[in-house]
């Protein structure tokens, strides 16, 4: 998967997308999981996550109903790049637990080392524009990904965001679609 996410990313005609990839090739990216314990909490699950996501973005804009004029370059970088604020944010720590014999052992399991407390999506958006300049499609999308599972407080921004950008809204609907119906 590696090698099917670093040929998309190549792709992007972009300033800086070089050094990017040069940070994630020297970064856990590739090995680390997408989540602790609610989607691809196995190695290499947020590059997996971070593909299917691209995936499904890239058919929603391309069967959408209300044509969306954008960019591939654009829904490469917000798809593979929605959750790069989770690289270098797990470790593995360990934990006692019964094995199927009842006997005692030390198991692994992911835990959170969040070393930039920035966020989420904006993290993201912080993080891809140390390399890059992003659009503002791109910035609201990587940003408002997260969508209604954000605080409360954040609904009337979050909707005016989707209002604006129905990128936006599509790349919280494949974030949701590859975590809950492919379990990615």
């Amino acid at each position: 998967m590696k090698e099917q996410f670093l040929e998309l990313l190549k792709t992007v005609n972009r300033d800086g997308i070089d050094e990017l990839i040069k940070f994630l090739e020297k970064s856990d990216f590739f090995k680390a999981p997408a989540s602790t314990r609610f989607h691809s909490s196995h190695e290499g699950g947020l590059v997996e996550h971070s593909l299917k996501v691209y995936e499904i973005l890239k058919y929603k804009v391309e069967h959408c109903i209300e044509p969306i004029d954008i960019p591939e370059d654009s829904i490469k970088i917000i798809g593979l790049l929605h959750d790069i604020c989770k690289t270098n944010f797990y470790k593995v720590d360990y934990r006692n637990a019964k094995n199927a014999l009842g006997v005692w052992e030390k198991v692994p399991y992911y835990t959170i080392d969040d070393t930039i407390p920035y966020g989420h999506g904006e993290k993201s958006v912080m993080m891809i524009s140390e390399y890059i300049k992003l659009t503002p499609e791109e910035k609201y999308s990587i940003r408002w990904h997260m969508g209604y599972t954000e605080p409360k407080e954040q609904y009337n921004t979050i909707g005016a965001a989707y209002k604006k950008y129905h990128i936006a809204l599509l790349t919280f609907e494949a974030d949701l679609e590859a975590t809950y119906l492919y379990d990615i």
